[in-house]
């Protein structure tokens, strides 16, 4: 990790000198413009502090201060670099996870390497013809919006538990991309990509199956200001509503891995792999208007057989999907003064797992939008047939 930021910090002093900086406001990041415009490479820093308390109500008799639990640490931090190479038709970008929070890691597993995953993003993206791009490389696949959206862009402290026990996350992918607009203002995009399916820097290379994921987007009142489709709050005020409407399909063939590119690796005592055809379905909704914004999803997972159990070739099992559907409702109210009030209710019906309820209220003050914010939510969580708990989070987000 040293080495790494060694080497970074010495390309900007080798990139400065022959190039232009660009420090325009704080948040923007540090830019640079090679002095021939080859080149041009937009740098950001940022971190997130975090504190979260727990009360389990298993026993209230007993009073909170048994059942009490604090956390504090540095939730997420980021160093991004993006920008342009020889014209801006060809982009890139390059995010490195620098928490040992935030990163994941292999620790001990060969499929990555016995090493922490700190590349989150290392992509690029070509347009090669009017409308249409292709992207190489890893990054988030087009998911459910919230997975999407950017950590530091949330309107909560954190994402939803539909994200967390559904999502898609990042792969190592190829994807065609087209945008398409209908009359003055409805605009349609499709994507499609194929990946590994087994999720980001994953070096045992191929398992047996490809994933294939394909989603559509229907914006029938234009674009969003400042691309606020994929950003929580109303952080730009639309002086007419905005509506993005987005459906996702993913079939990840011969997945080995609990909830296809996350969780444990499914394999016998032997180190061989089993896996199932993974199928997930995403619906979702973006809509803003002046200072009210609505977010909706709907997930649902399932294997090829309806049954989460896998089985070794003796019968035993070893592994188990994590299958079922979810709904998540979030909305909130910016107020004049940049202080947010927002609501969100998510609902988690596991096939076989535990199955949740989440009722979050959270109350944010933005000083530069999303770029240096203070954020507070509280959580009851009801679960069955197990303890519910409540949850207290702060966290402060700093963008450079």
């Amino acid at each position: 990790m040293k080495k790494s930021l060694l080497l970074f910090g010495l390309l900007f002093t080798i990139s400065a000198i022959n190039a232009q900086i660009i420090t325009p406001k704080f948040g923007s990041g540090i830019k640079f413009m090679g002095k021939d415009s080859s080149y041009y490479m937009k740098v950001g820093l940022r971190f997130q502090n975090l504190v979260a308390l727990t009360w389990d109500l298993e026993d209230e008799e007993e009073g909170f201060v048994s059942d009490f639990n604090a956390l504090a640490l540095v939730r997420r931090s980021r160093l991004k670099f993006d920008g342009w190479a020889v014209n801006q038709r060809l982009k890139y970008k390059l995010e490195l996870s620098l928490s040992n929070r935030d990163n994941g890691g292999g620790g001990n597993l060969d499929e990555f390497g016995n090493a922490a995953n700190i590349i989150l993003d290392a992509f690029v993206q070509y347009q090669f013809y009017k409308n249409f791009t292709i992207k190489f490389g890893q990054g988030k696949l087009a998911g459910n919006r919230e997975r999407v959206i950017s950590s530091g862009n949330l309107q909560f402290v954190d994402r939803s538990r539909l994200n967390s026990r559904f999502n898609i996350d990042r792969d190592v992918f190829i994807q065609l991309g087209n945008t398409h607009t209908l009359g003055k203002e409805f605009i349609i995009r499709t994507m499609a990509s194929i990946s590994l399916g087994e999720g980001k820097n994953q070096i045992t290379g191929y398992n047996g199956g490809f994933d294939f994921t394909y989603r559509a987007e229907f914006l029938p009142f234009g674009k969003f200001e400042s691309k606020g489709d994929y950003i929580g709050s109303s952080i730009k005020r639309e002086t007419t509503p905005k509506l993005s409407l987005g459906v996702t399909w993913d079939n990840n063939q011969f997945a080995i891995r609990e909830r296809g590119q996350l969780g444990d690796f499914i394999s016998d005592a032997n180190g061989t792999n089993f896996g199932k055809d993974l199928n997930t379905f995403f619906v979702d909704c973006m809509f803003k208007y002046q200072g009210f914004s609505f977010m909706g999803e709907y997930a649902r997972k399932t294997t090829e057989d309806d049954d989460p159990f896998v089985f070794d070739e003796e019968g035993n099992q070893i592994g188990e999907f994590y299958t079922g559907s979810a709904i998540n409702l979030a909305m909130g109210y910016m107020f004049e003064n940049n202080i947010e009030f927002a609501l969100r209710y998510t609902e988690v019906n596991a096939d076989e797992a535990t199955d949740e309820e989440h009722y979050t209220v959270g109350l944010n003050k933005f000083f530069v939008g999303h770029k240096l914010k203070l954020q507070i939510d509280f959580s009851y969580v009801d679960r069955e047939d197990s303890q519910d708990f409540t949850l207290l989070r702060t966290q402060v987000d700093i963008h450079f």
